[in-house]
């Protein structure tokens, strides 16, 4: 009984720590290739493709893209390869700017 009390103690203190290292992350892509207003329903409908993704928003005006998402799940790679999938190469703009 006390081994098996001990192993679970274990599993469950694995799993906090694998979730206490994911989350949610938001990152804004510059996205290249939008010429028109309409470009950005397509880079908005591959990027929320992504599995993990919660949010996408595309200005078509700045020519980004800032997209909500689950770390655990997808990563900024990911998302930007779909975009480029979609013919929008999109890269991650360093925090802050």
């Amino acid at each position: 009984m006390k081994r098996s009390s001990y192993v679970v103690a274990l599993i469950a203190l694995a799993l906090s720590a694998t979730g206490a290292v994911a989350g949610e992350r938001t990152v804004t892509f510059a996205v290249d290739n939008m010429t028109c207003a309409s470009c950005t329903y397509i880079v908005k409908k591959s990027m929320a493709a992504v599995r993990g993704v919660a949010n996408v928003t595309v200005s078509f005006k700045a020519k980004t893209a800032t997209v909500t998402f689950d770390d655990a799940k997808t990563n900024s790679d990911a998302i930007a390869a779909a975009s480029l999938n979609a013919g929008y190469p999109a890269h991650a703009k360093p925090q802050g700017s």
